[in-house]
Parts: C-alpha cells; structure tokens; sequence
C-alpha cells in the first residue's frame, strides 16, 4: 500500500536533460530578449498600439499593459505595473491591465529553473548544463504560471525591458521627426521633451508611428534613479477589494448560466457504484443529474462524482445532498494516518533513499563527544483558501469557454481543451482574481469537472461551485512527512557532523503527473528543499529523503517543502545549542561566520525584538526559502496549556524592496497562515476518508488570536526575491522553541500540542 522508492541523482540530472533535448530538438529556441519583442495578440482598446508583447500605448496616452500573473492577494498587479511605470516614464495610474494571452512570451522561467535539486555552493558541468538546457525548455514549454514566489523575480528583467524597450522606441521615433539626437529627448511622466527647443509631445501622439520602428539603444536605469522601485505606493486593487465591486471567479454571471454542485467518492480513489436520481429530478429548479465519473481522466485528480444541475445553486445543492448514491470504495477503503506514519517511521529507520547532499566526511561524528537524535513529524495540510473552489464552463458549437480564477492559465487552457474535445485554439479562456491560492488552484480538477460537466448542459454555461466540506476532503494536500536528525558535537559544543533523513510523498511528481502529463523524473527538490541547500556551516553534512508513496493526492501547499524542512531543521538547530549549553542566537552566528547576509538578518531580528517581557519567551528561527532569507523571534505565553503567540518580528532580506508596503503585508500574511497550521492545522485519514471537513475541525487563526507581526526589511542591492512564501516557514519551529524556552517541554510535531 505505501511504497518508498529509490532514484539517484545521477538518473534525475541525466534524465531530465535527455527529456529537455528531446522537447527542443524541431522547435528552435526562443531567444531571451524575444520575451519583450516578441508579439501575442492582445485584446487591445480604445485605438491603442502594441510596441511590445507587454505594452500598448493608445492616443490619449493611456498604457495598456499584459498581466501574465495571477492577483491572489500578493499585490504583484501592482508590483509588476510599477516595474513597467519605472521603465518606461509614466505614472502608475495611467497604466490600465489587460489579460495576457497564454502565449509562450509571457511564461514564467523562474519558477522552472528553481526546480533543479542544486546546492548554492554546487559548481560544474552538471549544474551549468542542467541549468541551460532547463531555461531553453521553460521557454519552448511557455508555461504561463503563478507560484513558487517567482513573478517579481522573474518580471524583474524582462517587464523592465518591456518598458525601456517601449521608452527607446518612442524616444527614437520623435527624435527622428525633431531631427535630433535621441540623447537629447528626455521622457517624463508620459511626454517626450526635447529641453533646447522647448518642444515636447505626449507618448499617444506618436505611439502608431514608433510601433513602426525598431528600438535605438536600449538601456534600464541605475537603481539609484529609480523614482517608484522602493516606494510604498499604494495597491492598485484596494479601492474594489473595499467597495466590493472587484471580480473573482465566483462571480462571474454569463447569460443563460446554470448552477452544479457535486457529489465526490467520500473515500480516496473511490468510484461511483450507481446512480438512481429518482425523485431528485422532480425537486424544485432541478435540470438533470449527471454522472461525470468517465468524462474527466485521471490524470486531473477530478474524484469520480455526480453533478445536479439546477437553476440556483441553492436548489444544486439540496438536491445533490439528497441523492442516492452508491459508491465502490475500491482499494483505499482501510487507508489510515496511522498506517501511513508507520510506513513513514519505518522509512527513515530502514531506507537510503536518495542523497541531495553530502559533505565532507561523515565518519567524523564517531569523534564526537556527544550524540544528538530526534525525530520529528508533520501532518497533511489543507489549504483552506477564502474562496471556495469553482470554474464556470460553457461547451458549444466547437468551442469551449471557461471563466475561472487560476494560478496556471496554461495548464487550465489545455485541460479546457482536453475534456472538452477541442483543439487549445477552440479554447477562450477568461481570467479573474483569485480568493486565495496557495497552491491549491495551480490544479486543473475544478476546470476538467466544470468541463465535463458542461459538454452535458445543452450547450449552457455552468458554474461549479465546491462547498467547504468539497474542498477539505478533496483537496490536494501538504505531504505528511517525519525526520530524523543526527548530530555529533565536540568538546567546545560545536557542530561536527549532521545527518538528515527525512520521509514522505512527492508531491512533484503527482503534480506533473496530473498537469503536464509527463511522468515526474528521479528526486522531487521539495521533499529536501530547506534542510540540503541550509545555510548553516557544518563541516560534514550528508541530507537523504526517502520517497514514501500513498494514494493520498499531494499538492503545492504555500512554500511548499520548505513548510516542513524548516521546522526540522530550525527545532533541531535548537535541540543542538541546547545540548551544547549555548544560547540559540550566538549558537546559529557561529555557524554563519560565510554567510553575512544571513547574519544580518538573524541580528536585525534579534535587535527588534528586544527584551522578553515577563511570564513569556522569544523562540528563534532562521530560513532560506525562494531566494529571501527570514529570520523571526515569535514572543509566546502558556495558559492552561495553551500556546498564544502575541508578537511575531520577521526580518527580511528578499534582494530590492520594490513596494515594502507589499513585502510587509505578504510577511504578515505568511506568518498568519503559517502559524495557523503550526497551531492547529492537521488532516487526518480514517477509513479512506479525510475526517476533517471545515473551519470548526480544520481551524484558522480568528482576528483575536492573530499577534502583532512587525517586519524589518533588511536593505539589499541583490535583484529581487520571494516574497509571498518565505515567512510562512520559519513560524513553527520558531514558537515551538519559544514554547521550550518557556517551560522545558520539546514539542516535535506539528500542531504543537502541550503535554
């Protein structure tokens, strides 16, 4: 029932560039800089032309700009407009946002390269050329997507290109009408000046002439010049978010439109035994009932089910509620959490696995004069998303169309497609704001339902809507996962040697599977992510994972592996100093002595945090994830046995601060959701079914429970980095040391529970 597997790293490396030389041999590659100078039919308005893929400029000097990346609540609408108003000298409030095609030019390539299992401190041919060969496949693949806190990252260049390249076009062709120098046309604010002759003209007088043109010398300002980069500006959405007239998914209203609510196998990979609709026909606004079950391939994670169509939603889900189904439980019917955590104890114990990292020469923890152990364990996680989940659909006369809020518009295109039996061309794809995403909706299950769904409503537009149980108990989840952590220290209490062998699903691999359609290949990075590639400097390191399967689906859950890693690492980090008799903070400085950056994090921190006040205890943690460094002191007191976290610093260094309001509220919100798991997030398995079904059994933080978060952004000159994930990681072990502190107890699972 639960498998571990072996693959080396030599297989993953080899592998994945024979599949990236298969995928680009006969395509060609698309250069670099054709990202900006490439051309995708845009939806454009009001006389506006295109001077890039990215930019149009109409008239009356109004910008439209292509928004390739998802707004779930992480402000990179407005963070990526301001990269552009930067570049290309306009205000912000005259950039308006269109929806970028899914065209190949608009695909995300940082978050593919960050799939490589390297070390920072790896070199050689491997890395370089898996490193290569990736970048050359992201950018045939064209994979538009929204995750893995990459979009600044990867807009960094190439939506600053878009603006200056859009900025020296115009510059060359009113230089041209002046007959001047283009060194001598200044740009400001939307209007070319010529500052000797006085002359001056806005962009949408000469927009149609530059789009004609080609760009002179095209060159991005020092960061010194920067006039929006690294101002708080406000976000561009908050004003419809307030006054409630901003549009997500589950709200959209086509004309004609019919509602389905689902009925989903209650047991993991169950099936559907049979159907009789009977009277549940004749309720009111009932249209029909629909076994959907054979429509949508497996590969979607769509659970087999039964759809009720009706005129309203309310009367779809009286009617699913009462009908009569029998389900074929199937293979899954015995499932337990308790089996599946005896599979993992006895991987970490009993398997290899693969190695991600080694050091040194583990044969030096026999000189050491002390031994540490512990293990550690970490429940599956839902992702409990504001929004419940829902796709509207609509199949008729050879075309498909879909209105959904998404993170991956490419995957939702082609499984739009795929169920629907048309070409991606016959697919008309409408985008909205996402109610959360976390992960949870880079999955197509909710689109190859709404699909399927729809190829049987008379050519009607459908909107599926999950309840809240629906979502619980189908979603895709964090892998449950367990360490064991080894340690040797000498005589001065130093770390010699450091083992690390954790256990759990690969989440990869069922992603891919089910997305791309392509078999995941050789060690999924995020089962290890956090704990190989640590910044701690230990002379003799050796970091394995043993892959465990289960049928449980697995998903990308908010900064994914680095969820889990950082609380073994960052606990047992603790565990050490402990045991060497040192202070946690001085212990973790002595281990950064190479790596400033990260120490001037850890210091930042500790210097905001202060003194502890009386009756509680700070807890320290330090993580890497997504490019930024965070480091938090969690402030925590203990009533009756239980936790209250009352104030949370965060310090971070995530390279340029392009808004740090932004980065201020995305650290706020990553601390909220991180130590909502940490305190009571947990999904358990009973019987094949997921026990918990909504916010009474799978809890969020309430306001009253939510501490004083202060963030100290630490000034960088690096390019920029993650912001959306890396302060979710570094909360749980930071308030399970604090708990220790406290009262002595070491709490080594999650959620943290006293004795």
């Amino acid at each position: 029932m639960l498998k571990p597997k072996k693959i080396s790293r030599r297989h993953f490396l080899l592998g994945g560039v024979a599949v990236a030389g298969a995928m680009v041999v006969g395509w060609g590659v698309m250069p670099p800089r054709q990202r900006v100078r490439g051309q995708a039919p845009l939806p454009l308005e009001n006389g506006a032309v295109a001077l890039n893929g990215w930019i149009a400029i109409a008239p009356d000097g109004s910008v439209q700009l292509a928004m390739p990346r998802a707004e779930m609540g992480q402000g990179i609408h407005t963070a990526l407009s301001m990269l552009v108003a930067e570049e290309l000298d306009v205000s912000l409030d005259a950039i308006s946002l269109i929806q970028a095609p899914a065209d190949k030019i608009y695909a995300n390539l940082a978050v593919m390269r960050e799939t490589l299992p390297f070390h920072p401190d790896d070199t050689g041919k491997s890395k370089e050329l898996s490193s290569w060969m990736l970048g050359k496949v992201a950018r045939e693949m064209g994979i538009v997507i929204t995750g893995g806190s990459s979009s600044v990252k990867d807009a960094w260049s190439s939506m600053r290109e878009a603006g200056a390249t859009a900025r020296a076009m115009l510059v060359a062709e009113v230089a041209q009408q002046w007959k001047v120098p283009p060194e001598q046309v200044r740009a400001e604010n939307g209007v070319l000046y010529h500052d000797i002759s006085k002359k001056s003209v806005g962009y949408g007088v000469v927009a149609a002439r530059a789009a004609l043109g080609q760009p002179g010398k095209v060159t991005l300002k020092d960061p010194h010049s920067f006039r929006l980069i690294g101002t708080s500006v406000p976000r561009r959405d908050s004003r419809i978010k307030s006054e409630g007239t901003a549009l997500y998914g589950i709200d959209v209203r086509p004309e004609g439109m019919v509602y389905a609510a689902v009925r989903m196998s209650p047991v993991v990979g169950g099936k559907v035994a049979g159907v009789t609709p009977g009277e549940v026909v004749k309720m009111p606004g009932v249209l029909s009932v629909i076994d959907f079950s054979n429509a949508i391939e497996e590969n979607y994670g769509a659970g087999a089910g039964v759809a009720v169509l009706a005129k309203s939603y309310w009367q779809a889900r009286q009617a699913a509620a009462a009908l009569p189904i029998r389900w074929d439980d199937g293979a899954n019917a015995k499932l337990s959490s308790e089996a599946i955590y005896a599979s993992l104890a006895n991987a970490i114990e009993a398997e290899d696995g693969d190695n991600y990292h080694k050091r040194g020469d583990m044969a030096q923890a026999a000189s050491a004069l002390r031994t540490i152990k512990s293990v550690y364990r970490v429940p599956y996680l839902a992702h409990a998303c504001m929004e419940p989940i829902n796709c509207t659909a609509q199949v008729r006369d050879g075309k498909v169309t879909v209105w959904v809020g998404t993170q991956a518009p490419t995957f939702a295109r082609a499984a739009a497609a795929r169920v629907g039996g048309v070409s991606e061309a016959n697919v008309i794809l409408h985008e909205y704001l996402l109610g959360g995403g976390f992960g949870r909706r880079l999955e197509m299950d909710m689109v190859a339902q709404a699909v399927a769904i729809a190829r049987e409503a008379k050519g009607l537009p459908v909107q599926v809507i999950w309840t809240r149980e629906d979502d619980t108990t189908h979603d895709v989840y964090r892998p449950a996962a367990m360490a064991r952590m080894t340690a040797g220290l000498d005589v001065a209490g130093n770390i010699i040697a450091w083992e690390a062998k954790t256990a759990g699903g690969a989440l990869t691999h069922q992603f891919t599977k089910r997305n791309l359609r392509m078999p995941g290949a050789g060690p999924d990075r995020s089962t290890a992510e956090g704990v190989y590639d640590m910044q701690y400097e230990v002379p003799n390191q050796q970091i394995n994972h043993v892959v465990v399967d289960s049928a449980v689906p697995l998903g990308n859950w908010r900064s994914v592996g680095h969820s889990q890693n950082a609380f073994f690492k960052e606990s047992f980090v603790d565990e050490m100093a402990s045991a060497a008799g040192k202070d946690p903070v001085e212990f973790r400085r002595t281990m950064l002595l190479n790596h400033p950056r990260h120490l001037a994090v850890l210091n930042a921190a500790i210097s905001k945090a202060g003194k502890v006040p009386e009756g509680r205890a700070h807890g320290v943690a330090l993580h890497q994830s997504f490019g930024a460094i965070v480091a938090q002191v969690a402030e925590v007191s203990v009533l009756d046995k239980q936790i209250r976290v009352h104030r949370v610093v965060c310090a971070i260094d995530c390279g340029i601060a392009v808004n740090p309001n932004i980065i201020a509220q995305q650290v706020e919100s990553g601390v909220v959701y991180g130590l909502s798991a940490a305190l009571g997030g947990e999904i358990t398995i009973k019987d094949g079914k997921v026990v918990q079904s909504n916010f009474a059994d799978y809890p969020v933080l309430r306001m009253n429970e939510v501490p004083l978060v202060e963030t100290v952004i630490v000034l960088s000159a690096e390019a920029p980095q993650g912001v959306g994930e890396p302060a979710t990681p570094p909360i749980a072990p930071a308030v399970a040391n604090a708990v220790f502190a406290l009262t002595g107890q070491r709490l080594r699972s999650l959620p943290l529970k006293l004795a």
